[in-house]
């Protein structure tokens, strides 16, 4: 299978503590990947599952879902998974995170080649400290990251990414402040959600916002990873910086429709 973009990184077991009592399948690169793949952009996916049986529903997941699965590594070991806790407000807690066989994962040098061809690569949690993203980078693909994601500052470096993205929260004030840190550091184009208060972005030229769109919402996992995968599809097409903050808006809104990252069987978490 030929494709032309790629998602690097984690991909997790979402367990929702009783009383939802839900499993499904999850993290950003995953979610990146699904929402690329959904919005009719070849995608491949490279990262790490475990030789268990949730490794095996997440493979069956991304060929579901129209994913180049060539790349993806069985290890021995537990696919990663998190413990969601919801209060009444809907409110969610990570009560418990195991990175499973994604702590340690790296493309293999064959994988690197395959992903030097590509359109565009993001990368999802990756505790390599900067490798994947400096060689890509000095090769010329375009790249970007979900800073958000990652609280390790050994695997934060931003210079030199096309598109850094991250989350301030509901404060303006903040997202404007991350905005210009971001800039400063070395990347080409700033991107920063802010909750219910939308999202801004910047190439240090202009300043570019949107507001949220409207909607119905089931739930908000993964809406800001549907965010980035719309805001992804619109760049590598060369839109204008407001066109590519509105295909994210939308792709949020779709998501806050459903359960979970991306449409899928939910499954009953057996605890």
């Amino acid at each position: 299978m030929s494709f032309e973009f790629a998602a690097v990184g984690d991909n997790c077991i979402d367990r929702f503590m009783p009383p939802i009592s839900l499993s499904l399948i999850g993290g950003n690169a995953v979610n990146v990947a699904v929402q690329l793949s959904r919005l009719g952009l070849k995608t491949g996916y490279f990262g790490a599952v475990g030789s268990d049986e949730d490794g095996r529903r997440m493979l069956a997941c991304f060929e579901e879902n129209g994913l180049c699965t060539d790349h993806v590594q069985i290890r021995p070991g537990v696919t990663a998974y998190t413990n969601i806790e919801v209060d009444e407000t809907g409110e969610r807690t990570f009560a418990f995170e195991e990175f499973g066989v994604c702590r340690g994962y790296r493309p293999t040098d064959a994988d690197i080649q395959v992903l030097m061809k590509m359109r565009h690569v993001h990368i999802g949690w990756l505790d390599d400290g900067g490798d994947l993203r400096r060689t890509l980078r000095a090769a010329g693909v375009s790249v970007s990251q979900d800073i958000s994601i990652n609280t390790d500052a050994r695997h934060l470096g931003i210079e030199g990414l096309d598109c850094v993205f991250a989350s301030a929260g509901d404060n303006r004030d903040e997202a404007q402040q991350l905005l210009s840190s971001i800039l400063e550091r070395g990347a080409k184009l700033a991107v920063v959600t802010c909750g219910s208060r939308g999202s801004m972005a910047s190439d240090g030229i202009q300043l570019k916002t949107a507001d949220i769109r409207p909607a119905n919402v089931v739930d908000t996992t993964g809406a800001g990873d549907s965010f980035i995968a719309g805001f992804i599809s619109a760049y590598s097409r060369g839109a204008a910086l407001q066109t590519c903050l509105e295909s994210g808006r939308d792709a949020a809104a779709e998501t806050c429709l459903h359960v979970g990252g991306f449409p899928q069987p939910m499954l009953r978490l057996v605890t």
